[in-house]
């Protein structure tokens, strides 16, 4: 029976396994239709949006007779300025700011006006016409508009305004494009402004800074400086660019979208900062405006900062020992807003910094009493220091630990003497830069008594120094007394060679701003009186037993 079950499966397969050989051979299936093969939905290519085609330069447009060029006198109590019909350019800029101070060199330094360019064609100004002939400003009228109209050779309708104000050194460009053409209308709009990548030998500038010496940026809020001989062709998206030296700067600042600031090659071996425009191409009875904003004139940190554009970040502050995270600028300004509100009420800048002096003198008087007290009980130790190295000529490290524990049982703290020295270096440094770039010192008296055979006398800016080179000298004699009257610590051989600083500072001083030299001489004969005071009356005597 399981024999004729088991032959039974064995047939039935084979007969099956025959059947779909027949089938297959002789009756096989119509092929289904593939369906077609698709890439995964993430890797497929958006389409492509398709090119756009070019706007073709329109035909040149018939255009009225020349206008011929006018200059409209644009006067403030802070300023004199020229603009022309060609393109609004500035023709003279003269800052009044303690003199006269022209930050615009014909052919070589300033603003090239508005420029308009086509694809394919070079840039050009636009032949404006204007119907003012002078803009004065005052008390009266603190602020003025000049209006400039024309079109370019391809009908384009321009209109350019150009707005002062009496008691500051901005002006506000507004810029309108209308197509009142038949057909579309594609221009870039520029705002450039020239330097020289180097100037001619022997010639001199006209005021301490007028001569720009570096292209600076802020992008993507981070500043960027480079030389300007060295300056790389760039188009970027930016808050503002600008060509500064250490007190000047002439900064071009957005204040509409659409515009770009860029560095360029410019004529005769110059370099080009400006601003640039491409608006979208304008269609028949289409119009385009754009705002920015020129500042040419003093890197003031306050009158900066009232701009609302971190334009202050032009003053180069720099960090306390190269460290990134110590800015002088947390130092520095506090110590510049302390010397101009001196300044307001005594209204001299020599004076403002012997104010500066003192007050810094006030607040580290604990610090400096400290110092002085910490010297004068080493002094008072210097026999038994004397001894210990005698006793143990052979051994320094045996006499190094003999005095140290000569000093802990007297508790007295080797480096008491330096360590508030080292506090206050930070502040010297602080006061340094701000006495070193504050354009306010420019020009600045402290006591003039006129000139006589070209030369100054005494000091008439403190931004330079003093020309009868008194004051360094007059410093170096403040800086000996001093030292003389300090407690002796130490090998009374380099006692004496440290007497020999005051002449190496005298010397090193003599080509510093005088603001400098006076601040560090006032700071040497109050430290003097300070001592003669402290000394008289026994005070540091008591503080050093203590």
């Amino acid at each position: 029976m399981e024999k004729n079950l088991i032959l039974a499966l064995l047939l039935s397969s084979v007969l099956f396994a025959l059947f779909l050989f027949v089938q297959a051979r002789f009756f096989p299936p119509e092929p289904l239709p593939s369906p077609p093969a698709q890439a995964p939905a993430e890797s497929k290519p958006a389409p492509a949006p398709p090119p756009l085609a070019p706007v073709p330069l329109p035909r040149k447009v018939e255009r009225p007779a020349m206008v011929p060029q006018r200059l409209v006198a644009v006067e403030g109590p802070v300023f004199r300025g020229t603009v022309g019909s060609d393109g609004g350019k500035l023709h003279e800029w003269v800052l009044r700011y303690r003199g006269d101070k022209p930050m615009v060199v014909g052919g070589t330094l300033g603003p090239r006006g508005l420029l308009l360019q086509r694809p394919g064609l070079e840039a050009s100004s636009v032949a404006f016409s204007v119907k003012e002939e002078r803009l004065a400003l005052g008390p009266g009228q603190p602020r003025g508009e000049v209006r400039f109209a024309g079109q370019d050779e391809f009908g384009l309708l321009v209109t350019e305004a150009l707005g002062f104000h009496a008691q500051d050194f901005q002006i506000a460009v507004t810029i309108r494009l209308e197509n009142r053409q038949a057909g579309p209308q594609a221009v870039e709009v520029l705002l450039p402004w020239i330097a020289p990548k180097k100037w001619a030998d022997g010639e001199k500038e006209g005021f301490l800074g007028q001569h720009p010496t570096r292209v600076i940026r802020l992008t993507g809020g981070q500043v960027h400086r480079d030389d300007v001989a060295t300056v790389a062709e760039l188009s970027d998206e930016g808050t503002w660019i600008a060509l500064e030296s250490e007190w000047y700067i002439a900064a071009l600042i957005p204040l509409s979208p659409g515009f770009k600031v860029a560095t360029q090659p410019g004529p005769a071996d110059t370099v080009q900062v400006a601003l640039k425009a491409a608006p979208p191409p304008l269609a028949p009875g289409q119009a385009w405006e754009g705002r920015a904003l020129l500042y040419v004139g003093p890197k003031e940190y306050d009158r900066l900062k009232a701009l609302g554009v971190g334009l202050e970040q032009t003053i180069n502050w720099g960090h306390f020992l190269y460290i990134p995270l110590l800015s002088m600028e947390w130092v520095a300004v506090p110590l510049l807003w302390l010397m101009n509100f001196f300044h307001r009420y005594v209204s001299n800048y020599g004076v403002a910094i012997i104010l500066l002096t003192i007050l810094t003198k006030i607040l580290f008087y604990p610090l400096t009493l400290k110092s002085l007290a910490s010297m004068k009980a080493m002094q008072a130790l210097q026999p038994q220091v004397n001894a210990l190295k005698a006793k143990h000529p052979k051994d320094p490290q045996r006499a190094q630990r003999e005095m140290m524990e000569l000093y802990k049982k007297h508790g007295v703290n080797p480096m008491g003497g330096c360590l508030p020295m080292l506090v206050q270096i930070p502040i010297f440094y602080a006061l340094y830069l701000v006495f070193s770039l504050s354009v306010e010192l420019q020009n600045a008296t402290f006591l003039c008594f006129g000139r006589l055979f070209g030369s100054d006398l005494w000091i008439c800016d403190l931004a330079q120094q003093d020309p009868t080179y008194v004051l360094p000298i007059l410093m170096g004699v403040s800086m000996f007394v001093q030292q003389k009257m300090s407690p002796t610590v130490g090998d009374p051989r380099q006692a004496k060679i440290m007497l020999l600083m005051p002449v190496i500072f005298t010397f090193f001083f003599l080509n510093l701003p005088s603001g400098l030299v006076l601040y560090w001489f006032v700071s040497n004969m109050l430290q003097i009186l300070q001592q003669y005071y402290m000394d008289r009356g026994g005070r540091l005597q008591k503080v050093a037993a203590k």
